[in-house]
């Protein structure tokens, strides 16, 4: 079902859930292939708001039946969605065809395209991010979807032409209530790009063992003429190499990586990185990020780039303008001689490598750290003999409220207050709150000039970021 197959109209697509971050990147490549789209979604507020105003298209302010009496040819489903939703117990009574999002894009999309799929634990957002964005600076002719907000690129998601490279984040969570695959196992890469193997998503995942057979079977979609670029210093990603079915290269600070990276140190705000390729120096590049984490990012972007044609002076002079994406280390507010900083991170990995990277940026800050329990992974203990010790670099340590407490046994929630003790043993002073007004309020009369607040959350903290802003 393509837009053009219809000569008297284009095709209708109802988008439920359109405010989410995919679906509403799906939104938008829908709109550039010539489809009409409309979409339902509970009150949006900034920058969600923002970014679906500017799609110009009717957008329903919450869930009904007659939201679908426009008479949609397809409706797209988000994941979040499932039996018992209004729309999606009205598509089915109304037979309506259905798909979901990463279904859609395999079909309409990637098909026409050479899809470089950005799969891992940590740091998808960060590396699809940059690797559209030289591809981009290269003339590659990119389309790329994003999971967050590019603050170089014009949009998170652009169709790009036929036959050229497509940037996509390939999520190992599941597909729909419908489909309970990886969304990457739609992508069909012709380079998949491993950052990182490790547990998470603790309500699809019964064990990590069931996470690496679904980047196993990733990897069978991999052409014979593609790549799987994977990290040699993650262990179970370097692991993946003899699952391969395609060519394989490795990048990282590995000695015996394929494209491995020498960090040279941080002089006029930019981390100095060199990279050689099969043992032979290829780029010597100033990186505007800190973090070695970072670093290893922008490897496996700058290789994705190359292996699709761009160049060394393209890609020097490109990666040196780089301002990012919202949400990952991003500073948000300075006020009163204070840093306040908003990061994505929910998995303590990413948040031992994140604090490191804030001790890189900010030497000799007090570092506070304020923490929303929020994903699935982080409410509960699956981690939790591991978090003491991905935080023990910060000065302080904050808990808010675990998000949607009730939903979780009492036996299997996150104990922050363990976490804490622990951390005092590493002499990093901290407390747990129920309530986030009193956290921020807390935070706000102890501050003093030069500290920096680094706040970890995967979704609004309780508007925290609204009560630090205020007056």
């Amino acid at each position: 079902m393509q837009a053009n197959e219809t000569k008297s109209r284009p095709l209708k697509i109802h988008f439920i859930g359109i405010g989410g971050t995919g679906m509403l990147a799906g939104a938008r490549i829908a709109l550039e292939a010539g489809f009409e789209v409309r979409g339902s979604d509970n009150p949006l507020y900034p920058p969600a708001s923002e970014m679906v105003k500017q799609l110009g298209v009717t957008i329903y302010t919450g869930f009904a039946e007659q939201n679908l009496e426009w008479r949609p040819d397809l409706v797209v489903v988000g994941n979040a969605f499932s039996r018992g939703q209004v729309e999606v117990e009205e598509m089915l009574r109304r037979r309506i065809p259905y798909t979901s999002l990463p279904e859609f894009l395999r079909l309409h999309v990637l098909r026409q395209r050479r899809p470089v799929v950005v799969a891992g634990t940590h740091g998808k957002t960060t590396t699809t991010t940059l690797t559209a964005y030289l591809m981009h600076a290269c003339g590659l002719e990119p389309g790329w979807l994003i999971g967050g907000q590019p603050l170089d690129l014009p949009s998170s998601a652009k169709l790009g032409a036929e036959g050229k490279p497509f940037v996509i984040e390939g999520d190992e969570y599941d597909t729909a209530f419908f489909d309970k695959r990886a969304k990457f196992f739609h992508y069909l890469p012709y380079i998949a790009t491993v950052t990182s193997v490790e547990m998470d998503h603790a309500d699809i995942y019964d064990d990590i063992d069931a996470i690496e057979r679904s980047f196993q079977f990733m990897l069978r979609l991999i052409p014979p003429d593609g790549t799987l670029l994977t990290c040699a210093d993650d262990r179970r990603a370097l692991a993946l190499a003899s699952h391969a079915h395609s060519r394989v290269q490795t990048y990282g600070f590995a000695s015996d990586a394929h494209w491995k990276g020498t960090y040279t140190g941080v002089s006029g705000g930019f981390s100095g990185l060199m990279i050689d390729r099969g043992g032979k120096r290829y780029a010597e590049l100033a990186v505007p990020l800190a973090g070695m984490h970072n670093l290893r990012n922008t490897i496996a972007a700058v290789a994705a780039t190359t292996l699709m044609g761009g160049t060394v002076p393209d890609i020097t002079e490109a990666l040196m303008q780089f301002k990012g994406i919202r949400r990952r280390m991003e500073v948000f507010l300075e006020r009163d001689g204070i840093t306040y900083v908003d990061d994505f991170g929910h998995h303590p990995t990413a948040m031992k490598e994140t604090i490191a990277a804030a001790r890189e940026r900010w030497p000799g800050k007090r570092l506070r750290v304020l923490i929303e329990p929020r994903s699935n992974t982080m409410v509960r203990q699956l981690h939790q003999d591991v978090l003491a010790g991905a935080l023990q670099a910060a000065d302080e340590v904050y808990f808010g409220p675990i998000h949607r407490v009730e939903r979780i046994p009492f036996d299997e929630r996150l104990n922050r207050d363990s976490v804490l003790v622990e951390l005092r043993d590493f002499g990093v002073k901290g407390q747990s709150f129920d309530d986030v007004p009193e956290l921020a309020e807390m935070i706000r009369s102890t501050g003093k000039a030069g500290d920096v607040v680094l706040i970890f959350s995967n979704g609004a903290f309780g508007g925290i970021y609204d009560l630090f802003r205020a007056d």
